[in-house]
């Protein structure tokens, strides 16, 4: 069996966890699967991790920072490229080909923020995003998404698409993210970052949906002696147009500037430690399909306080403290909980550690592959 799988939708110089589980996918299914081959699609600066004597890496088109090359690439040149190639079925993430060259399109469902137009996706971002689900949920001949949330609210929009859907959720690597800390994290944290372990941890774009400024507002109805023990953390990019300034101009309106320090974005090899050295992590984003962070954080030994939407609760399943970040004395409460209560801070330690073993890359490829193995006979 041979498959192509596109990620030039991937921004080639910011890699993100989209990356990370096609990274896994590939190259755990090319260990499972002996008479596999891909032929994976990234841009020439994409820094892909995995080689194999049965994978062919293409890096003949541009990526999402040629946004206009890359949608002809990808819309266009890829498909045929890939029939040559002998590919028996395309993986995509988010469309399906205007040319497909006769190909089966196995399409990756999982990011649905263009749904929501308080999520200030932009209006011609907003408008690709609308045709090419819409296009590609009707045209695929398989749907693969993360959470049974995720499948309710693609079957909200488009219920004729349910005999092709099939949910999968994403994984995690186990290897990586472990509770015990290496002796020298903690030099290492204070060299690098110039920070202290028993910070309030965020790791996440600045996207309008990930309400930043929410978590903000329920921060600063913490006491000056609380925040002075808890200082925020935050790792990652700006997102979507100014979504990092206004975060930032919230936080000094607020006067907890002095508490915030933002480490942009970090290598792959700090990310677990962050992680372990933090308290706990906080996600108080309106809108997801699965959060990956949160069990990465929880596969860490951390617990995490996630806004109140419904994929969270299945996703931590109980293991994480679940609050309405719109009443920000709520969530303030739930950041009070778990720095002061040791109780409650070890129950979800460990149970956020015991629920993150669900999640799994293995198991994930397998039912990809079969899945596709099905579609394509």
């Amino acid at each position: 069996m041979k498959l192509a799988l596109s990620l030039l939708c991937e921004n080639p110089l910011r890699k993100t966890g989209l990356t990370s589980l096609f990274v896994e996918l590939v190259g755990r299914s090319l260990e499972q699967y002996p008479n596999l081959e891909w032929v994976v699609y990234v841009a020439p600066e994409h820094d892909w991790a995995v080689e194999h004597e049965r994978l062919t890496v293409v890096r003949d088109y541009a990526g999402s920072n040629r946004m206009k090359e890359r949608l002809l690439a990808d819309h266009f040149k890829v498909a045929p490229d890939a029939k040559k190639r002998g590919v028996e079925c395309l993986v995509t993430v988010g469309f399906v080909p205007l040319v497909t060259a006769g190909l089966p399109v196995a399409m990756h469902m999982l990011s649905l923020q263009h749904l929501t137009k308080d999520n200030e996706v932009g209006f011609l971002r907003s408008l690709y995003r609308k045709w090419a689900a819409s296009s590609g949920l009707a045209k695929a001949d398989l749907i693969i998404t993360n959470t049974e949330f995720a499948i309710s609210q693609i079957l909200e929009v488009n219920p004729e698409v349910k005999p092709k859907i099939m949910q999968s959720y994403e994984g995690l690597q186990h290897e990586f993210y472990v509770p015990e800390a290496e002796a020298s994290e903690v030099a290492k944290l204070k060299e690098k970052f110039a920070i202290e372990p028993g910070y309030l941890y965020w790791c996440s774009n600045f996207y309008p949906y990930k309400q930043a400024e929410k978590f903000f507002n329920a921060y600063a109805l913490l006491s000056d002696e609380e925040k002075a023990t808890l200082p925020i953390v935050m790792v990652g990019g700006g997102g979507w147009g100014d979504g990092f300034e206004r975060a930032m101009e919230h936080a000094e309106t607020l006067g907890i500037d002095q508490h915030v320090t933002k480490l942009g974005w970090v290598d792959d090899e700090d990310l677990a430690m962050l992680y372990r050295q933090s308290k706990f992590f906080v996600l108080a984003s309106r809108e997801e399909t699965f959060g990956r962070c949160v069990i990465e954080s929880m596969a860490c030994g951390r617990p995490c306080v996630v806004n109140d939407i419904p994929v969270m609760h299945e996703v931590t399943d109980g293991q994480a403290l679940i609050v309405d970040f719109d009443k920000p004395d709520v969530a303030a409460k739930a950041l009070r909980t778990l720095h002061t209560n040791e109780a409650k801070y070890a129950e979800l330690a460990q149970g956020g550690i015991e629920r993150a073993k669900a999640f799994d890359f293995d198991l994930l490829a397998q039912e990809r592959v079969e899945a596709i193995q099905k579609l394509i006979g």
